[in-house]
């Protein structure tokens, strides 16, 4: 090809994209009317401005505004007489004629969103050129799967500081919300306002488990962290019926579509485990082929229920939270999932370009991700999370508080923080002899706690705390209510 017509064909450069004449007009419109900044201060920051010396002008007249001044002209030219940049465009001249080229301050917002509008777009020009520098020269030992959970936790992070907010809003707004929530939970059978987990005394103390919210379960090692987990996804998806019955078509189905993030156990052993409860044959008979011909039948009868169930299983490892919240998003967007479970919280990574070497601020970016995906997707997130040893070192091995590992953020992030304590596992290590009397009261003891399980709510914004109790089977890892007499379901639970 003739390089004349390489040259034509080939496009010139670009710049930015921009409007010098929108940015001088609305500086013109706040230098004469200074009201204007109420219009544009809560989305529009200095940064925004195509101009250096502009975004210097518009903050400057901020901060005279904030102290209570007049911003003008006048008031700002000793501000810049020694600015370079402002010198060479005219100096004092300069912010005359801005003041001359005002818009009206009706118009000043719309400028203003203009400006901000570039901005994104220049941002997202320069993210699409670290993309593209990283695909061609990122490193050997960085796979392309990060680089791309790079790439969309940068488009996420502007997509979140690039939203306008609109503000306060009218009571009414909300007040409306509430009601048809209200009127969802009326017209379910379960009475909740959340997604229900299966577990009668744990649903009348909870309501359920509500969107936006960030539920934190904890509990030692062989507590039954992942089993109550488990129990919960499985008894929700189980519940779940399309409805559209609900206000304005809205789904009013007592279950819900589960996404499972699995970080310790693979999709396979889940699936096990799972088929473990429901054909009550224990997941070490099905791990070893210890099965008889009726066995099978059950097995087949469970897989044709559960193949079936709105529940999808991620066993991904070493997920950051910039690839869980993508995941999520497009689970969302594809089966339309209303509840999300984490196994476990401690197993995540932060975002690769935020990886510090404090764990404890690491596991705040975590916590503080997966409350931002519960209010950004509006759907619950129940994610495990382990206890420290300090339990151990204590009588009274029932869990606290400020027993949450390696960072108070949980405690502080968590609408509801729960815990699993089960006082079998530790009385079953403290046998005396046999025939002392210590024996036989330990004997006694533990006929007490045979099979039971208590789940401690020490946190709970929209209720009562409180601790309810659970008839837990060991052979199949299972959690279920306790066979005891309830309150009727439309008595409230005082």
């Amino acid at each position: 090809m003739p390089l004349e017509e390489a040259t034509a064909e080939t496009p010139g450069y670009r710049s930015p994209p921009s409007n010098l004449e929108a940015e001088q007009a609305l500086l013109g419109a706040l230098l004469v009317n200074n009201e204007a900044a109420s219009l544009v201060s809560a989305f529009l920051l200095p940064e925004h401005f195509f101009l250096p010396v502009h975004g210097r002008i518009y903050d400057a007249v901020l901060r005279m505004i904030e102290r209570g001044q007049i911003a003008n002209p006048v008031t700002l030219k000793h501000f810049f007489e020694r600015d370079e940049a402002l010198e060479e465009a005219g100096g004092g001249q300069y912010l005359a004629r801005l003041a001359g080229s005002a818009v009206t301050v009706i118009n000043a917002e719309h400028y203003g969103r203009a400006i901000h509008d570039l901005a994104m777009r220049r941002a997202l020009v320069s993210i699409g050129e670290v993309v593209v520098n990283d695909a061609y020269d990122g490193p050997l030992d960085q796979p392309a799967a990060e680089q791309i959970e790079e790439a969309e936790h940068r488009l996420y992070q502007l997509a979140e500081d690039g939203r306008v907010d609109p503000g306060g809003q009218q009571f009414a707004g909300p007040l409306t919300s509430a009601v048809e929530m209200i009127q969802q939970a009326y017209k379910r059978d379960s009475r909740l306002t959340g997604a229900p987990t299966g577990f009668v005394d744990l649903d009348r103390l909870l309501g359920g488990l509500h969107a936006s919210d960030l539920i934190i379960m904890a509990g030692r090692p062989g507590m039954g962290k992942t089993a109550l987990a488990t129990n919960i996804a499985f008894n929700a998806a189980k519940l779940y019926s399309p409805g559209g019955d609900g206000p304005d078509g809205k789904d009013a189905s007592d279950g819900a579509r589960v996404a499972f993030f699995s970080l310790e156990m693979s999709s396979e052993q889940l699936a096990t485990r799972i088929l473990a409860e429901q054909t009550e044959i224990s997941s070490d008979r099905l791990r070893r082929g210890d099965v008889r011909d009726v066995d099978f039948d059950r097995i087949v009868q469970a897989c044709r229920t559960m193949e079936s169930l709105p529940l999808f299983i991620d066993d991904t490892p070493a997920l950051t939270i910039a690839g869980l919240r993508a995941r999520a998003r497009r689970l969302k967007r594809r089966h339309g999932i209303s509840l999300i479970v984490v196994d476990y919280l401690q197993l995540m990574r932060p975002t690769t370009s935020m990886r510090l070497n404090n764990r404890v601020q690491e596991v705040s970016e975590v916590t503080q991700g997966l409350k931002a995906l519960a209010k950004d997707l509006d759907l619950p997130v129940l994610a495990l999370a382990q206890l420290s040893r300090a339990v151990e070192q204590r009588d009274d091995k029932r869990p606290q508080l400020a027993d949450l590992r390696e960072s108070g953020s949980i405690e502080q992030d968590a609408d509801v923080v729960m815990f699993i304590y089960r006082e079998q596992y530790y009385l079953a290590r403290k046998e005396p002899d046999e025939g002392t009397a210590d024996h036989a009261e330990w004997q006694e003891k533990m006929e007490s706690v045979h099979n039971k399980a208590e789940i401690i709510i020490a946190k709970q914004r929209h209720g009562p705390i409180g601790k309810v109790e659970l008839f837990f089977n060991a052979m199949l890892t299972k959690f279920d209510n306790l066979d005891r007499i309830h309150e009727p379901a439309d008595d409230p639970p005082f």
